[in-house]
């Protein structure tokens, strides 16, 4: 199968892209996620990595060439793995025929039937197992989205099994320590299997899905659940029964439920923990499923058994037996039991982990009725970066108060001129932006880093700009070498990385590389703040909320009284580096840097 390699969209605002180098030859073999070209963009110079494994079949264009995006540049042969697939296939079968007999080893021989069964299923359903010549599988990978991570958080399937997709289209959002992001689909097909549920971490590089190229597909609805954790739960299931007695003890073996019932699918715990409470196909069909595609899982089980007030007893006991269990029965010299903790199911003790309520810390409930709310990833990676940078980081901050009047005059003048011409609106933030740019180049010892017992000095100012989301986060895009831009430019670059930011369009570079942060806590109205370093940089500027203030001017040897524009600018600093002389000196550039904006100084 032929599959196409197209020039990728390196970011909202580029249409084109050039291409450095080719790493691979006409008939070279290429792996997935392998890099085949380098591109170079107006923003940044990237490698195109391989959409999928084979050989390269056709370079269509060569280095030096500037290329539309979109635009097919090479093709590559899939249909050569045939045999990496059949060798990877009887791989899987020798490790699916060991799994096998080591499940062998689980003393209830229902339980190892309702395994087993579901081994040969998901041996069935590899897609080099197909026997179909017009079914092609394409794999997509959890990304790698920065040099330093190595793994990533589903947060939401766009797509469902069976569901048509388009190439480049969004087929699942993922959630790393730097940033949130949608994953495109690979290729044009079928979406043919999950194989990763959402809030799963999966590694970087694992396979979390499989897309059908071919003219017929048959999408399988996968289980979520990988076999090495099914049978974990049935080994602790079958550890809280004891070992029974020869013709003492017999299991029922009514209730079986099928692997599958129509659309109906059953993983093998569900299907244990039903035949052990004595749950029939029909009351099982009668649950709506929380899982994906409406699928039941354990804790929908659960819920069901404990709603039903009903206590099912999954084993027999022989007449003579039951005054042995009026204290403790002896099953062997090792074993011995309550009465109650024998005859109950199992499922019970795991209904009562999985549905028992939170507790809270007593401190809280003085206060009366509460909700508890868990934390979303992003929020936890938040907590966590802010608790560290307090530990790490001497807190001090220093503030100040700038006449910003001449900046209020000029932005109501040329608001609307600017919307027409750059078709954004022109806000405060780049102008402030722009002077701790200027306060920075006069006292460059503010832009450092700590490692260690050493000070890293930066060359560039990269300008961390704190960005509010809408669901309430914040995430912190990067201007890189803002001391090379004036207004204008620092404007569009606020602009671009914000609306990314709030679309989950980020890549990892846009978040990574900051020296010097800048928050702007009076879009809400606060006076000043004392924001927290983002590290591992060493000064943070906060920007208040601009206020008509009563100031004293002194005019040609007179003190009057005027109505200005004021805001409250702040350095929060890291004092084990930034001294409080070097942090005043270059919050009063900054300062003077706001004050001397004018009509005659700016420009759009």
């Amino acid at each position: 199968m032929i599959i196409d390699v197209i020039m990728p969209k390196m970011g909202e605002s580029l249409q084109e892209g050039t291409i450095i180098k080719w790493t691979k030859k006409v008939g070279e073999k290429i792996e997935r996620d392998e890099t085949i070209l380098e591109i170079s963009t107006d923003k940044v110079d990237t490698e195109v990595p391989s959409p999928v494994a084979g050989i390269l079949k056709s370079i269509l264009f060569k280095e030096n060439d500037t290329v539309e995006v979109g635009t097919k540049i090479a093709e590559i042969e899939t249909d050569t793995d045939a045999k990496i697939n059949l060798e990877k296939n009887e791989a899987l079968t020798e490790k699916t025929q060991s799994t096998e007999s080591d499940i062998n080893n689980i003393k209830l021989s229902n339980i190892e039937s309702e395994v087993k069964e579901t081994l040969i299923a998901e041996k069935n359903k590899q897609p080099f197992a197909s026997n179909s010549s017009n079914e092609n599988l394409i794999d997509v990978v959890m990304p790698k989205m920065g040099e330093s991570l190595q793994e990533g958080t589903i947060i939401k399937w766009t797509k469902k099994v069976g569901e048509k997709i388009e190439r480049d289209e969004t087929i699942l959002e993922i959630s790393t320590d730097k940033v949130d992001t949608e994953v495109p689909s690979p290729v044009a097909g079928v979406l043919f299997e999950i194989l990763a549920k959402e809030n799963d971490t999966v590694e970087v590089g694992k396979v979390i899905a499989r897309i059908s190229t071919g003219e017929s597909s048959n999408p399988v609805q996968t289980t979520t659940e990988p076999i090495s954790s099914i049978r974990k739960e049935v080994e602790n299931i079958q550890s809280t029964i004891p070992e029974p007695k020869p013709n003492e003890i017999t299991i029922p073996e009514n209730y079986d439920i099928p692997f599958r019932d129509g659309e109906h699918f059953f993983s093998p715990l569900v299907r244990e923990i039903a035949k052990q409470n004595k749950v029939s196909l029909e009351e099982l069909k009668s649950i709506t499923g929380s899982g994906s595609d409406g699928r039941i899982t354990k804790e929908d089980l659960l819920k069901f058994i404990n709603s039903r007030k009903e206590v099912a007893i999954p084993t027999k006991v022989k007449p003579e037996l039951e005054s042995k269990l009026d204290n403790n029965l002896a099953i062997s010299n090792e074993i011995k039991i309550n009465k109650q903790e024998f005859i109950e199911p199992i499922a019970k003790t795991l209904v009562n982990e999985t549905n028992s309520n939170y507790e809270i810390n007593p401190i809280f409930k003085a206060a009366g009725d509460y909700e508890v709310i868990r934390m979303e990833r992003i929020r936890q990676l938040i907590s966590e970066h802010m608790i560290r940078s307090k530990s790490t980081s001497a807190h001090v901050t220093s503030v100040a108060e700038a006449d910003v009047t001449e900046i209020v005059k000029f932005r109501e003048k040329y608001k609307d001129e600017f919307f027409k011409k750059y078709g954004f609106k022109l806000n405060y933030t780049p102008f402030f932006a722009l002077a701790t740019v200027e306060g920075i180049k006069q006292f460059p010892n503010v832009n450092v880093g700590v490692d260690g017992n050493n000070i890293i000095k930066f060359k560039h100012i990269n300008l961390s700009i704190a960005t509010a989301l809408d669901d309430g986060n914040l995430i912190v895009p990067v201007i890189k070498n803002a001391e090379q831009l004036n207004l204008i430019g620092i404007a569009s670059q606020i602009y671009e990385l914000s609306s990314k930011a709030r679309n989950k369009k980020l890549n990892p570079e846009d978040i990574q590389g900051g020296t010097f942060s800048v928050t702007n806590v009076g879009t809400f109205g606060t006076l000043f703040g004392t924001p927290v370093i983002n590290q591992p940089q060493t000064a943070i500027m906060g920007i208040g909320a601009i206020q008509k203030r009563p100031v004293v001017k002194e005019i040609m040897g007179n003190d009057l009284i005027l109505v200005r524009h004021m805001a409250y600018i702040s350095i929060t600093y890291d004092h084990r580096v930034i001294d409080g002389m070097l942090a005043g000196q270059c919050l009063s550039a900054i300062q003077n840097a706001l004050e001397a904006m004018n009509e005659n100084t700016l420009q759009i």
